[in-house]
């Protein structure tokens, strides 16, 4: 837009904005400013038990109120917030969650994945259908709007996907147990896209679309058994293609980059199946695939989604916060009128935690019987984590641009109280719950580091210790600082003043001491952990191909599971990928050509050889590790 030669004094606040609001560049400064607020929330609350994206929203809110309730707003910053707040929250979804979802799915442990599927599926489908009519059904009759039902189920649809990003890395931070954050984390994957598709099934609802049963279940199934299609599709293409390419990082990271929006796009523009389960399959695909990426390559690519994950994550809370501010300043008519409304958002507050509750609760005796079990304390946690965020925020906005259309059903005011109370549920379950994670991790004593790991530990400070003591020796050899007063120097260094130089926390002179403080399970780890880095070592050194990588990785992590009941159980996964199949006897007495039945024959054979001989190497080399470390006078 040209600029007007005019004094600005002649114009309103409200003048000034509209003619700064047409310049597309003024979204940079936003985008920039959304950054640093990212950076300087994470490092001041680096180690505080606040959530940085509840600081993120607040900053949000702050820039909001300032653009939306004073008279001469933000200027330049302030266009660029109302360029960003009015973009189409379609097109926000379809920028940020596909890396939001596929830096979490990429991320899990795939063993944990497997044996806790069952009870992540019963969270995110029947527990998202149960706390969907929950809300529904208390929205209707509780709340003086006015809503019709399928109303109150869109919000409570809305409202069941959970984003637990802050409890799960608190939950990582205090150490507590692998099992509980990979149900967590694997329900909020899963739940995005039930609950995504449930909320586009209300939506269309509320639009005056009638389905019956079976249209129900017919749209349920094409768009969840679809996406998982498509994304097993384009995760077998794009591994295939990395197996062409040769320790190149970049193109690698581009890869996986591109194929997550090219799947994400396909499937909900163009395949109109669930985008979020694509991309979530996708991502746990290449999980599986893990030894695709050779070397450092996989380091670069976690460190690269981590912070497209996070830079997603700002933008996304603060403009959430603005479009709150937004939304309670530009129609404070409405809440002057229903003043009544930040007292329904406690009551919404309440029946969001009493419908987390009657879900666990009612699926508690079948969350304890599968997977790796649950007791009452991880029980309490799962429904205390149940924080809602960045997907719920985002389709509140799509409603709440669908609400200004010409959509008969679907208000003004209407879109002005999703966002609000989804806004204010977003916030309120990050400021308490997440905030008071902690508090409930000690209280029922899941925060403390087991005696294998402060084993660990300890071993690990001492040979620092003695490290830094080797270093402090070297430096009087400097020609530099060697005339230094090493004996004052070192007076000050409090940690090598407190090094016992002959103390070793890992050697104990008699065997029965080993066995009273080394638990059998704790060498089986270490004995465990010893033999994956060997299998990752001759996979870089090219001694076992990728698909040898993944079997022998598989053996490794299902036999970590059973270290506390059973015998060293890695080989028992190894079993069947060694010894011949019974079909094997039956291809050779049939009629299928001899040339193809020798050549299955021999790939099996080459491919068990390669197994069994990096599976001896691999025990060799994790053997005369573990004996280094527990002591010589311990033999296996």
């Amino acid at each position: 837009m040209a600029a007007v030669v005019e004094s600005p004094l002649s114009f309103t606040g409200t003048d000034m904005r509209e003619e700064t609001m047409g310049e597309p560049r003024d979204a940079v400064i936003f985008f920039g400013i959304s950054l640093v607020l990212g950076i300087a929330c994470r490092h001041i609350l680096k180690g505080t038990r606040v959530p940085y994206t509840v600081a993120l929203l607040i900053c949000g809110i702050a820039l909001g109120s300032l653009e939306y309730g004073t008279h001469h707003g933000l200027g330049k910053l302030g266009s660029g917030i109302r360029i960003w707040a009015n973009i189409n929250p379609d097109l926000l979804l379809f920028v940020f969650l596909p890396a939001l979802l596929f830096e979490s799915s990429f991320a899990m442990e795939v063993h944990q994945i497997k044996r806790c599927f069952m009870q992540m599926l019963l969270l995110a489908g029947p527990g998202v259908v149960l706390s969907t009519f929950f809300l529904g059904t208390v929205l209707k009759f509780t709340f003086p709007y006015g809503w019709d039902y399928k109303v109150s189920l869109l919000l409570g649809g809305l409202l069941s996907a959970t984003d637990p990003v802050a409890v799960v890395a608190l939950l990582k931070e205090l150490g507590a147990s692998k099992k509980l954050s990979t149900i967590i984390e694997g329900e909020s994957l899963m739940n995005d896209g039930t609950a995504i598709v449930v909320y586009q099934l209300f939506y269309k609802m509320v639009l005056g679309m009638s389905f019956n049963v079976g249209e129900i279940i017919q749209f349920l199934s094409r768009v969840s058994l679809g996406a998982v299609a498509l994304g097993l599709a384009f995760g077998i293409a794009s591994i295939l293609w990395l197996g062409f390419i040769f320790n190149d990082a970049v193109i690698e990271i581009t890869l996986t980059l591109a194929i997550s929006y090219i799947t994400f796009y396909t499937a909900q523009g163009g395949a109109d199946v669930s985008g979020v389960l694509a991309v979530m399959t996708l991502g746990i695909l290449f999980a599986v695939a893990k030894t695709a990426f050779k070397g450092d390559n996989q380091q670069s690519l976690h460190h690269f989604w981590e912070m497209v994950a996070y830079i997603a994550n700002t933008l996304i809370f603060i403009l959430s916060g603005v479009v709150i501010a937004e939304g309670v300043l530009n129609n404070d008519n409405h809440f002057e009128r229903h003043g009544s409304s930040w007292g329904y958002l406690i009551l919404l507050y309440v029946y969001v935690q009493l419908s987390r509750v009657l879900v666990v609760g009612l699926l508690y005796p079948f969350l304890c019987h599968s997977g790796y079990g649950f007791d009452w304390k991880e029980s309490v946690i799962l429904v205390w984590s149940g924080l809602r965020g960045a997907v719920a925020l985002s389709l509140s906005l799509s409603v709440k641009q669908a609400s200004n259309t010409s959509q008969p059903f679907l208000t003004s005011e209407l879109g002005t109280l999703f966002v609000f109370f989804t806004g204010g549920i977003v916030f309120l379950t990050l400021i308490i719950n997440g905030s008071t994670t902690q508090f409930l991790l000690h209280f029922l004593g899941m925060d403390k580091l087991s005696a294998a790991k402060i084993r660990v530990l300890n071993y690990t400070k001492s040979e620092m210790l003695k490290k830094s003591l080797e270093a402090f020796r070297d430096l009087g050899d400097d020609e530099e600082l060697g005339p230094a007063d090493w004996q004052t120097i070192r007076r000050y260094l409090t940690c090598l003043g407190n090094l016992d130089v002959d103390e070793k926390p890992h050697v104990i002179t008699e065997t029965e001491d080993h066995l009273k403080r080394l638990s059998l399970s704790d060498m089986r780890v270490r004995l465990l952990n010893g033999v994956q880095a060997a299998y990752w070592a001759m996979l870089d050194e090219g001694r076992i191909s990728q698909a040898t990588a993944m079997i022998l990785m598989s053996s490794v992590d299902e036999a970590m599971d059973v270290v506390s009941t059973e015998t060293l159980s890695d080989w028992k996964g190894l079993k069947s990928n060694v010894l011949f199949p019974g079909y094997y006897r039956f291809l050779q007495m049939s009629r299928f050509s001899l040339r193809l039945v020798t050549y299955f024959t021999v790939a099996r054979l080459e491919s068990a050889c390669s197994l069994c001989a990096a599976f001896l190497r691999a025990h060799k080399i994790a053997r005369r590790q573990l004996r280094e470390f527990i002591g010589k006078f311990f033999s296996l």
